[in-house]
């Protein structure tokens, strides 16, 4: 476009801004770039000047590259003070608050361009810059300090603000970031009527701005994981996908990606989760967006712990630490301690996941349940049923407004767990029961088979060893289906135990001295005359699980001293437990 017949810079403004609005960005970039020279050469500095590097800062950033976003946007905002134009001026110092923050991590010269900005326009009536300036501190606030309540106090003045402006596209992203804020703090069912409406605006072509539309979507899908509504974030991300496909937004298409992988891990389709997740790692890459990154890298290493994949999550988890160190520390908090907890390193996963509690605010009630979640599953493993009750208690007030399937199957699974450590296997087995049916119907099938497992122990310490092989062999099948190694292994131990033990039932109606189902299986092997490495071995826990369940034990038949490994196993053959 450049050359002795190129248009002249009014008219480039002009394509410009007509290929910003089909999303061209390459003949976009190239007409601002070529007025910006013309305007150069001839020495001038007018509005019109700024407007083209303001033009030009945004073909940059949705073509992913972030050195000439800051430099055109830096000298658009320098541009319009000069030229008077306040307004433009504080619109732009928004959008570079938000490319401080993103791209290079740095929270306190991005708040310096929010700050800049309101005091640019204080003395003027409220526009659109204000909203702008409003919403991007509240997903700094939301990202950064994580302080949702602060959040939607914002973006309820964003939603204000456009309604009276008549703004549609600053009315729905502030709607959308309120929405996030209240599922957050608990209350789903308004949160999620505020997002459904934000998400329908910005992909049917109701919101016109791009980065608008982006805002509400991102927002919706966070929603969704919070809550578990697998069902809902399904229909609305192909909705986005076409949306990133009809504006060429690869930074979009790859968030997509990443979230579409989470979908497919929860449904079992790990094959397909792990090649978009491959796919979006590697397109997220080039935005030089570390959180972005980071956010994709994450799921990849929750899926490799899943797998059974260890050395490989850890290096992940390594790469995020030490390249992407703006990235939210409690994402890497929880998904160390989930890992720590999938190898049976027990104490290091309940500390981690304590760290990962302390690190969310109170009021952020449905981010905290994911650590709830662990602490319950990793204190029922140490047999602390005080810190399993606990949590289980802390988790169900987290819930108490969420219907969806999966969460409703989680806090059965956690009552489960809870029963379990007192010795309650009646209503273990009901709760592992019900958290079996509802993740089956979600379609959820490795926490449908975790919950089996969990119920073929249970069935196990009630003496039905038939109903508890039947279930630890479909549990297996699932688990080597998936690929989930660990998981399959504990089946299998657990599946060859009781084939061990014989097929017929004892009649024995009450289980001794409340023996945990996880304590049963390891005082029958002790009774076996296993060693505690051996016991380890078959069970896939750590030696220092083992020892840990025999202190239990001893502790509840009341055996010490040197002879209580005898005394165990008197007590396990008194009572037909082997």
């Amino acid at each position: 476009m450049s050359g002795p017949d190129s248009p002249p810079p009014q008219a480039l403004l002009t394509i410009g801004r007509r290929a910003l609005a089909r999303g061209n960005w390459q003949e976009a970039q190239a007409a601002f770039t070529t007025a910006v020279h013309q305007q150069e050469t001839a020495g001038i500095e007018s509005i019109e000047t700024a407007q083209s590097l303001d033009g030009l800062g945004q073909a940059a950033w949705w073509l992913n590259d972030p050195a000439t976003v800051f430099q055109a946007r830096e000298r658009a905002y320098q541009l319009y003070r000069a030229q008077g134009d306040s307004r433009s001026a504080a619109r732009v110092a928004a959008w570079l608050a938000l490319d401080t923050f993103y791209y290079r991590g740095e929270y306190a010269v991005a708040n310096g361009w929010l700050e800049r900005g309101r005091r640019l326009i204080e003395s003027l009536e409220p526009g659109p810059e204000l909203g702008w300036l409003d919403l991007a501190q509240a997903h700094m606030i939301m990202w950064a300090e994580m302080d949702y309540a602060a959040a939607r106090r914002y973006c309820t003045e964003v939603v204000t603000l456009g309604k009276a402006l008549g703004d549609v596209d600053l009315e729905m992203a502030g709607l959308a970031g309120e929405g996030l804020s209240l599922v957050s703090q608990g209350l789903v069912e308004e949160g999620m009527r505020r997002l459904d409406q934000a998400t329908l605006a910005a992909t049917s072509g109701d919101v016109a701005d791009i980065d608008a539309a982006c805002t509400a979507c991102c927002c919706l899908v966070f929603a969704c994981e919070w809550t578990r509504d697998y069902e809902r974030a399904a229909q609305w991300i192909e909705r986005m996908r076409r949306l990133a496909t009809r504006w060429s937004h690869p930074t979009l298409l790859a968030f997509c990606q990443v979230h579409y992988a989470s979908l497919l891990i929860w449904r079992g389709e790990w094959q397909a989760a792990e090649a978009e997740l491959l796919a979006a790692t590697g397109d997220l890459a080039t935005t030089d967006q570390p959180a972005r990154v980071a956010d994709g890298l994450v799921r990849l290493a929750d899926l490799r712990g899943r797998q059974g994949r260890f050395a490989e999550a850890e290096a992940i988890y390594a790469r995020i630490e030490s390249e992407l160190k703006s990235f939210r520390g409690d994402y890497l908090l929880y998904g160390r301690a989930a890992l720590a907890l999938a190898q049976d390193k027990l104490d290091t996963a309940v500390n981690l996941a304590q760290r990962y509690l302390r690190t969310l605010p109170a009021a952020n009630q449905l981010e905290r349940v994911a650590g709830f979640e662990l602490l319950v599953r990793a204190e029922a493993r140490r047999g602390q049923a005080e810190a399993v009750a606990a949590a289980v208690a802390e988790m169900k007030t987290a819930v108490s407004h969420v219907t969806t399937k999966p969460m409703q199957a989680a806090v059965c699974f956690a009552e489960g767990l809870a029963a379990t450590t007192t010795g309650d296997q009646s209503t273990a087995r009901r709760c592992f029961e019900d958290a079996a049916r509802l993740w089956a119907q979600a379609g959820i099938p490795l926490e449908a088979a975790r919950a089996r497992l969990a119920l073929a122990r249970t069935l196990l310490a009630l003496a039905e060893r038939a109903a508890a092989q039947q279930q630890a062999h479909r549990a297996a099948e699932t688990f080597t289906r998936l690929g989930a190694i660990p998981d399959a292994d504990r089946a299998s131990a657990l599946s060859r135990q009781i084939e061990k033990m014989g097929g017929e039932e004892h009649g024995r109606s009450t289980n001794p001295a409340n023996l945990t189902p996880r304590e049963l299986e390891v005082l029958s092997l002790l009774a076996a005359g296993h060693s505690n490495r051996e016991i380890s071995d078959q069970l896939v826990l750590s030696v220092r699980t083992v020892e840990r369940h025999i202190s239990n034990i001893y502790s509840k038949i009341d055996a010490s001293g040197p002879a209580a490994r005898a005394a165990a196993a008197t007590f396990a053959v008194q009572h037909q437990l082997f």
